[in-house]
């Protein structure tokens, strides 16, 4: 009996009550056994000459027609662990219990028919018939994996979709053609490089060679259906392949690459290795659809493309297709060592149907070598399979050989139809295997000497192909063999043009939505744009965020802080932190732009600050301020509460910005030391890819920063680490200490004619501190301040000058007022990258020779000292006031916090007599 079946221990007596149950109401039994019952029914009719029926006497269920029934669900619930899917070497052994002798059934019953065939769409048939179906269907090619989903309109679409072809996946004859074509170039390619760049890196697609294909129909068939742009984000292997024979890029240029010819006195930044880089164009699909591909750039870090990839589709939804999730479509391509061990996979497929995030779906192919650089698949995962975590949202899985051509179309064909119709993630594991070691220069047999026997005599997909279309007669050898031989001289043709005459040096194409900024220069960096708004605009603005709609009932802290917020922007003219950023927001809804915002309790604020989003108390129903400034408005306040995520959301949203330069694109950390899950994303993305990539971006991170005894994970941000990446102008660096700045640094990120990212140390205690207010006229006119000269002392002789940033500002100011001295001055330095030395130079010009000291919260060794001390070099002696060198970068306990620093301020104040 079939131990996984909900009725294998049921009595004969059951399934007629199941039935006399359908008969009176079929809504009341489950969609298989609903299906099964008007099977039989239909069985059980004798059709006359005249077409009329008349019911024939036995219609009782039997049992055997049960456990048939049961064996056609087991093979598919678990027949692809017996799928024909490895093309080198014999699958593991699993017990997928699908032998007759699981369901009470015996060689004998062979040639006995059943009604259950017409379950598998070949009606009353013999159990042999309906064994030797299920066989083609599930043990063939494919393994077919969806019956874990809890969706049951999914699955009999599954149904459907798998069984109706029996096994046969042979497409028409001119798309057999197109196969082989794209087949052809994909090996061909392969060997022609390996042949005339030997020992060069280029980590080659040989033995996967049917992704070429695979894509070639995704795209293809994605443009049929309406899809205006394909996304693609793919690590290293077979990259170059996919930029050759999918995107476009001529065999011209990527020859030129490999002999060398880049002259480095006329490209831009530091560049990267050919298998990193990205690619866009524009092409006709075999529809006459005109479709747009990019192949993002992506590092090393495997799979840290993934949430970039999903974040650039989403903007290209939500701006350039009027959120039609149809129109733009994600394609990840993973290895399977990666999909399986890396953490990022499980982050962006939770993202897949959360409002926030959601791309309508994603098609995944997993290029399944079967080894993660040298480690075995018993070595990479506990799971059966690389795409076990598919399961987690009921994404089906289709396990494919990779030596199949036909099979892969297929798979792609139906990935593609999935997607459109069920706008949810989908997996191909393409099973194939490497014909090389991780690189070509690598010794493979070192670690697999087994396998790799197997792999050097094994035919590559192409002459599995072609071995197939002429044993069936669809194509003659001539035919194959001059289609081959036609490429090789086409490619030999382009590498002697390239040998014999480099191409000249092309910049990056810049895209469309780019054309309009230019790179920044250094002494864009020397004062900022204005960035004020009208008071008009700003009153109106105030008015939005302090009406609340009639009817709606806010909780009574909510109220509250209404209230005050009123006063606020039209009585003391004085706005706190959240004010002005929720003004820079809506300022920035009211020119058009485009504001997005996520992270962790955003909408609210960690610290309850920003309350961009308010909740009825009876109702619970939302209500956004900001989308309610005028009738006319074309914008809306994007904010997204996320999951909890940093490495996959920070990504994500750098993938939007880079869609979207024309918009304000943030994430905000929950504490500023979350982005230590998210280093991978600021190490490989947000500070290099300018110089690596020359793709400008304007995203914001806002990280909260600041001592207030919180322990060490709570306090430090790790300003060090962005400041050691600090170099060439390639993000910038704040700690702000006023509402107005905060508005104009905001203001300033779209103002720019570039783009530059931009990371803020947000603070925590200083979002109600009753210094931190800025009057209105600050936001009516002016621009973003690089520093604060001290507005109290004016001394020409003072004895010492403190340099500083963020929090610790208004520390020293309470001990300075208190203490009334006049004989320091603090200095505040609200941009730290690029550092403001002439605006520094000139504020230290009011001074005659002072002791010099940089103040900061952080222990010595972290913070800012070793930036200030590489970027302030001809300035003197420059001292420093901190805490200690430290492991850890604070205290846990509350009391010695307070103690150090009251010391920091203290020491600060300590003039010599």
């Amino acid at each position: 009996m079939d131990k996984y079946s909900y009725i294998a221990n049921a009595h004969g007596n059951y399934i007629d009550e199941l039935y006399q149950s359908y008969k009176k109401d079929p809504q009341s039994v489950d969609d298989s056994w609903q299906r099964f019952f008007e099977g039989f029914e239909f069985s059980q009719k004798d059709f006359s000459s005249n077409g009329s029926s008349i019911e024939q006497e036995h219609t009782k269920v039997s049992s055997k027609e049960t456990h048939v029934r049961n064996l056609i669900q087991a093979y598919r619930m678990r027949g692809h662990l017996k799928s024909k899917t490895n093309p080198v070497r014999e699958r593991r052994a699993h017990d997928a219990r699908i032998s007759l002798e699981e369901f009470d059934l015996k060689e004998a019953d062979l040639k006995e028919e059943f009604t259950i065939g017409s379950e598998i769409g070949i009606g009353k048939a013999s159990l042999k018939n309906i064994l030797d179906t299920l066989d083609k269907i599930y043990i063939g090619s494919i393994g077919f994996e969806y019956m874990h989903i809890r969706d049951p309109k999914i699955i009999d679409w599954f149904i459907e979709k798998a069984e109706k072809p029996k096994g046969n996946y042979q497409p028409p004859k001119e798309e057999k053609k197109r196969i082989l074509s794209k087949l052809n170039e994909a090996v061909v390619f392969e060997h022609f490089l390996h042949t005339k760049y030997i020992g060069q890196k280029r980590f080659s697609l040989e033995g996967g060679e049917n992704t070429i294909p695979f894509l070639d129909k995704v795209i293809n068939r994605a443009s049929e259906l309406g899809t205006k742009e394909a996304v693609i984000g793919m690590a290293h292997r077979g990259r170059l392949n996919v930029l050759a024979n999918i995107m476009g890029k001529t065999y011209e240029e990527i020859f030129n690459e490999f002999e060398g010819n880049t002259d480095p006195d006329l490209t831009m930044g530091d560049g990267d290795v050919k298998y990193h880089m990205g690619y866009s164009s524009h092409m006709a699909s075999t529809s006459g659809n005109k479709i747009y591909v990019k192949l993002t750039p992506n590092p090393s870090h495997l799979e840290a493309v993934n949430s970039v990839v999903l974040g650039y589709t989403r903007a290209q939804i939500d701006d350039e297709y009027d959120k039609d999730v149809n129109a733009a479509m994600p394609i990840l391509i993973h290895g399977d060592a990666a999909v399986a061990g890396q953490g990022i996979v499980y982050e962006t497929i939770q993202m897949s149907l959360l409002e926030g995030y959601s791309t309508g779906g994603t098609i995944h192919l997993v290029i399944n070598n079967q080894v993660g650089f040298t480690t075995d698949y018993d070595d990479a995962r506990s799971s059966i399979y690389c795409t076990d975590i598919a399961k987690m949202i009921d994404a089906p899985v289709l396990h494919v050989n990779g030596d199949d051509a036909e099979a892969v179309n297929f798979a792609a064909n139906l990935a593609v139809e999935y997607r459109e119709k069920f706008h949810k993630d989908i997996f191909i594991d393409l099973l194939c295997y490497r014909r090389h070691g991780h690189n070509e220069s690598d010794e493979p047999k070192f670690t697999q000497p087994k396998l790799y026997n197997k792999i050097a005599k094994h035919p590559n997909p192409r002459e599995v192909y072609v071995k197939k279309l002429t044993e069936r007669g669809d194509f003659d050898s001539a035919t194959i063999n001059e289609m081959e031989e036609n490429f090789k001289a086409l490619l030999q043709d382009r590498l002697n043009e390239v040998k014999q005459k480099p191409l000249p040096y092309k910049p990056q194409k810049i895209e469309e939505e780019w054309e309009q900024l230019r790179r920044a220069k250094s002494e864009d960096f020397l004062k900022s744009p204005q960035t004020g708004i009208s008071e008009e605009l700003l009153n109106k603005i105030g008015k939005a965020l302090t009406t609340l709609p009639k009817g709606f009932k806010p909780l009574k802290q909510i109220d509250k802080l209404f209230k005050e917020r009123k006063k606020n922007f039209f009585e003391e003219k004085t706005l706190n932190w959240a004010d002005a950023e929720l003004l820079a927001y809506g300022s920035l809804l009211m020119d058009g732009n485009i504001v997005r915002m996520s992270g962790q309790d955003v909408k609210r604020g960690t610290f309850s600050h920003r309350h961009s989003y308010v909740f009825d108390a009876e109702t619970n129903e939302p209500y956004c301020n900001l989308d309610h400034i005028d009738a006319n408005q074309k914008e809306k306040f994007r904010i997204y509460n996320s999951l909890l995520s940093e490495f996959g959301v920070l990504g994500f949203e750098y993938g939007y910005a880079m869609a979207t330069p024309n918009a304000l694109v943030i994430w905000e950390a929950q504490f500023g030391d979350f982005a230590n899950g998210a280093q991978v994303m600021i190490d490989q993305f947000i500070t290099s890819a300018e110089s690596k990539w020359q793709r400008m971006n304007g995203l914001v991170m806002l990280l909260p920063h600041g001592y207030e005894g919180q322990g060490p994970e709570h306090s430090n941000a790790r300003p060090e680490r962005f400041l050691q990446l600090a170099a060439e102008e390639n993000l910038v660096v704040t700690n702000i200490t006023t509402p107005a700045n905060l508005f104009h640094m905001f203001r300033r990120q779209v103002a720019w004619e570039f783009r530059k990212p931009l990371v803020q140390f947000a603070p925590k205690s200083l979002l109600r501190h009753p210094k931190v207010i800025s009057p209105i006229e600050e936001f009516t006119s002016g621009e973003f301040k690089e520093i604060y000269t001290d507005p109290y002392v004016t001394n020409k002789n003072v004895k010492r000058v403190l340099l500083c940033t963020g929090k610790i500002f208004y520390d020293l100011l309470e001990k300075q007022q208190a203490d009334k001295r006049k004989d320091v001055a603090i200095i505040r330095i609200e941009q730290l990258h690029p550092f403001p030395m002439n605006q520094v130079d000139e504020a230290m010009k009011k001074f005659n020779g002072p002791e010099i000291f940089w103040v900061q919260e952080e222990p010595s060794n972290m913070g800012y000292w070793t930036y200030i001390l590489r970027t302030i070099t001809d300035k003197g002696a420059i001292q420093l006031i901190s805490r200690k060198s430290s492991a850890s970068p604070a205290t846990g306990y509350a009391k010695v916090h307070k103690k150090e620093q009251d010391a920091i301020v203290e020491k600060a104040f300590e003039t010599k007599k």
